[in-house]
């Protein structure tokens, strides 16, 4: 017999099931209990028998700390060091930039590939153009020595008027320089996404991301195509292109 749906409380057909945390439900049923987005086995989070997203996934409570006279200065003076040191932070690292991407194994990585990647497209340009130039030269000089016949002495010279006009010297163009392709991962939006902080960026189901680099397993960073928008973004609502 066919079981009922864990959220519609309708027949489940074995063409439209799904079978996780215990229960059974649609494939369109399948949806996250906050903001309602449709899930399935590879994005989706259980908790308390229940599909989240990995944006609202329940974050875990901590122990609430009574306020004593004790753990009042120590959180006073916890926050009074961490502004020295912000402040510090802020005054070394003036007119330098902001990324607000941590340097982590996998980033550097990346940044190693880039510059290898780079240092090799460089190279094959400069032999590129090194060969171009070679040849261009060598046709030039083939072109502006041309052996002239003897003359025997019954040979009369034609009047300027009836000589045949200089040759022209070949002028090859320069060798034309490419810059190496990005190496970046591209991600393709398949969900509308409004920015919830300053620090976030929108974008539209369909929009292609480009330049992205993984911050954590829940966050990406990087630039949406169609806006130029550069910032963090929901690693749930894009895929891999």
């Amino acid at each position: 017999m066919n079981p009922p749906c864990a959220r519609c409380k309708k027949i489940v057909y074995p063409t439209e099931k799904v079978n996780c945390l215990d229960k059974y439900w649609h494939k369109a049923c399948f949806q996250c209990e906050t903001c309602k987005m449709t899930l399935n086995m590879k994005n989706y989070k259980g908790y308390d028998k229940k599909p989240y997203c990995n944006a609202h996934y329940p974050k875990s409570s901590f122990t609430a700390v009574a306020d004593t006279p004790e753990n009042l200065r120590l959180k006073k003076q916890s926050k009074l060091q961490s502004q020295v040191q912000y402040k510090e932070d802020f005054e070394k690292n003036k007119g330098k930039g902001f990324s607000a991407v941590a340097s982590t194994p996998e980033l550097e990585r990346i940044k190693k590939n880039q510059e290898i990647v780079s240092n090799i497209k460089y190279h094959e340009e400069f032999e590129r153009s090194k060969g171009t130039s070679a040849a261009s030269a060598e046709r030039r000089n083939s072109q502006e020595y041309r052996p002239q016949p003897e003359r025997n002495p019954g040979y009369q010279q034609q009047a300027p008027s009836q000589q045949e006009p200089p040759s022209q010297v070949y002028n090859p163009p320069a060798a034309t320089s490419y810059a190496p392709p990005s190496t970046g991962k591209r991600f393709r939006a398949v969900y509308d996404y409004s920015a919830a902080d300053d620090d976030e960026i929108s974008f539209q189901d369909g929009d292609l991301i480009v330049d992205v680099q993984q911050i954590d397993e829940g966050w990406m960073y990087g630039t949406v195509e169609r806006t130029g928008d550069t910032g963090m973004l929901p690693a749930n609502y894009v895929e891999a292109v």
